[in-house]
């Protein structure tokens, strides 16, 4: 904790009320000083589940991904037994990083000095170390980090103390099984990626309310039945949902769709899964920060085919073009307006029926910065 985190701290939640009818946004130096970025990497994404991949590329014994998590490299492996591991993507000899991409491997060799480790972790051999006094490779081994399945994808976590997603998250599993019960079995067919002119936190705030569809998305809404669209908050996920894809709209073909609803889930920090009108698909999007003001985000569609249909193509064109160009500029402009003397915090636009018209998910999110910023400063907690 530094001398000046506690008075930091209460100038950014200032104004933020545990009951989202009375409460203000996050102020705008959360999304704009760059020490608020520093701790979003050690408070918030060292100590979260962040989402790595579909679980189709670690079927395989011997499959590997790679990844990047909190500034940190990691890898997933499948050993030769089925268990699923993870490991800081780090050569215990001179920290060279060990694989990179995603692949199948039956040993890692790292391919600085070739020292070469096994799927659970273990040096199996060094290079030129036969004899050398005090050194014993059967003690070395690969620095280990959570790994789970949950709901057809891999998630990891850095910190070791982490609880259990599939306890964190309560339903979450259960709700996208029964919504999606062919998640695991779908394949990638596209991959999207944005370069945002904004903090994360103002991309997740964006994403977590529908009271900007109908002035911002007028193809979305045309889309999605908005008398239907309900948002529930729950410990570290909020679901949003709505009727959609039942009648001829300006958004994309949904004349042969089999999905007829809008089904979405944030996971705390920054994970959105998505399903969305059309065959059988779900849709990951993740939103990674790149700097106190610029983030990547990623969209994998995954299908019931490699090569999209003609509406997929369709939907994904719409996404692509229509939805993501207008949101991006959405963002890119809170972002700017942020830095001006002009804003500091925003009333919370709250509708206790929870409907697609209320902020309450975007405040149950900065409810959730806030205990995370107190936990990594070594604040006391608010009760």
């Amino acid at each position: 904790m530094t001398p000046d985190s506690i008075p930091a701290f209460d100038h950014i939640s200032a104004g933020y009320h545990p009951d989202p009818a009375l409460s203000l946004s996050l102020h705008a130096d959360a999304y704009t000083d760059p020490k608020w970025f520093d701790v979003d990497q050690r408070a918030v994404f060292a100590r979260t589940w962040q989402w790595l991949c579909h679980v189709e590329k670690l079927r395989e014994a011997g499959s590997y991904v790679t990844g990047t998590v909190a500034g940190m490299p990691i890898v997933a492996v499948r050993d030769e037994t089925g268990t699923l591991r993870a490991f800081y993507n780090v050569c215990k000899h001179r920290a060279h990083e060990l694989l990179s991409g995603a692949g199948v491997r039956h040993s890692i060799v790292c391919p600085y000095h070739a020292w070469n480790f096994d799927l659970t972790g273990r040096l199996r051999r060094a290079r030129n170390t036969g004899g050398m006094p005090g050194f014993d490779p059967s003690t070395v081994c690969l620095d280990r980090i959570q790994v789970t399945e949950f709901g057809g994808m891999v998630y990891v976590n850095l910190a070791p103390e982490a609880v259990p997603l599939q306890v964190q998250a309560g339903d979450l599993e259960a709700e996208i099984e029964a919504r999606a019960p062919d998640v695991a079995k779908l394949t990638l067919a596209r991959r999207l990626t944005y370069d945002i002119a904004s903090n994360w936190k103002n991309v997740v705030d964006n994403f977590l309310e529908c009271y900007h569809c109908h002035v911002a998305h007028k193809d979305f809404v045309s889309l999605v039945d908005m008398s239907t669209y309900k948002v529930t908050t729950y410990g570290i996920y909020s679901s949003h949902m709505a009727q959609a894809g039942t009648t001829e709209n300006s958004a994309y073909d949904v004349s042969e769709a089999t999905v007829t609803e809008h089904a979405v889930w944030w996971l705390w920090p920054n994970t959105c899964l998505l399903r969305y009108p059309g065959r059988g698909n779900f849709m990951v999007l993740q939103i990674i920060p790149d700097g106190p003001e610029r983030t990547r985000e990623t969209w994998d569609f995954y299908l019931e085919t490699t090569e999209p249909n003609a509406a997929e193509l369709d939907s994904i064109r719409y996404i692509d073009e229509v939805l993501q160009v207008e949101d991006i500029a959405l963002v890119e402009s809170v972002q700017r307006g942020m830095r001006t003397p002009a804003f500091n915090q925003g009333k919370i636009v709250y509708d206790p029926g929870g409907s697609g018209l209320s902020e309450h998910a975007v405040h149950h999110f900065h409810g959730l910065v806030l205990d995370a910023y107190r936990h990594g400063l070594g604040l006391a907690s608010s009760g």
